[in-house]
């Protein structure tokens, strides 16, 4: 099968970034990207300390984050917009205002058919980092994962002008699906959604999933006692991009709206 052109473009750039320039050429590259985008350096190291590119991008906090501990306070997975959220109409989420998609879709083929049924009317979430936010995404709650599917795709972009104009995005594009249980035993998804010039997402737990390769067809992994503690770091992605929970019916009540900018570990919701 032909690669996509969005796929090459996105390896092209991700040997960009992740080339080790000479120091005084890579000082000036990260300091650039820092400028241009206007990043918030605060919380990390100084953008010189960085030896690629791609170190700045995937940059760890310098400091641990302050969150609840409350095991019923669902918190943001990462620092983003959040771009949609709400009831699913059925086992349709909303990609942007007027911009429909399947969830059943969205899962894919190795996700159980019982299992899409438990997240029919359920509700959604959708956090868009963009290319300034902090690239790395975390536990939102006291979890056990089940399953974890990589599907490859596109790489198309998922910012707000690509969301308004190309229909089932998330579902062209290539993603990473964990299935999930929290505390409460309630069933939910975190579904990692590549873009433009993201030449990896990152999962941790799992090696044997590596994004914008050779794949493709769909690969699950199965877990049977993998548990993860609310705000672990679990991966990142290497540029900004989407990540989309999927929960089940009243699973939980939302304190945020779309448009809301939030960061990780703000409380963005109770869990029920």
């Amino acid at each position: 099968m032909t690669r996509h052109i969005t796929n090459t473009i996105s390896q092209q750039f991700g040997r960009f970034a992740s080339k080790e320039f000479p120091r005084w050429f890579q000082k000036i590259v990260n300091q650039g990207y820092v400028s241009i985008m206007g990043l918030d350096m605060s919380e990390f190291y100084a953008p010189s300390t960085y030896r690629s590119l791609n170190a700045l991008f995937t940059r760890t906090l310098k400091a641990s984050r302050h969150f609840s501990n409350d095991a019923d306070d669902l918190i943001s997975p990462c620092d983003s917009l959040i771009t949609e959220c709400g009831d699913l109409d059925a086992t349709r989420a909303l990609q942007i205002k007027g911009m429909s998609y399947c969830v059943r879709e969205l899962l894919g083929s190795e996700i159980d058919d019982a299992n899409k049924d438990r997240i029919e009317h359920g509700q959604f979430m959708n956090f868009y980092l963009s290319p300034r936010d902090y690239h790395r995404y975390h536990v939102p709650t006291n979890m056990k994962v089940l399953k974890a599917v990589h599907i490859p795709g596109k790489l198309y972009p998922v910012n707000m002008p690509s969301l308004n104009k190309r229909a089932d995005l998330f579902i062209e594009n290539e993603r990473v699906v964990l299935e999930c249980e929290n505390q409460q035993g309630r069933l939910f998804y975190l579904v990692l959604v590549g873009a433009l010039n993201v030449g990896k997402m990152q999962v941790s737990f799992e090696p044997r999933i590596q994004t914008n390769a050779d794949a493709q067809q769909p690969t699950a992994y199965a877990f049977d006692d993998l548990y993860l503690k609310k705000g672990d770091d679990f991966g990142c992605f290497e540029m900004g991009s989407t990540i989309v929970m999927i929960t089940e019916k009243a699973g939980m009540a939302l304190s945020v709206e779309a448009g809301r900018k939030v960061r990780f570990g703000d409380t963005i919701a109770k869990l029920s």
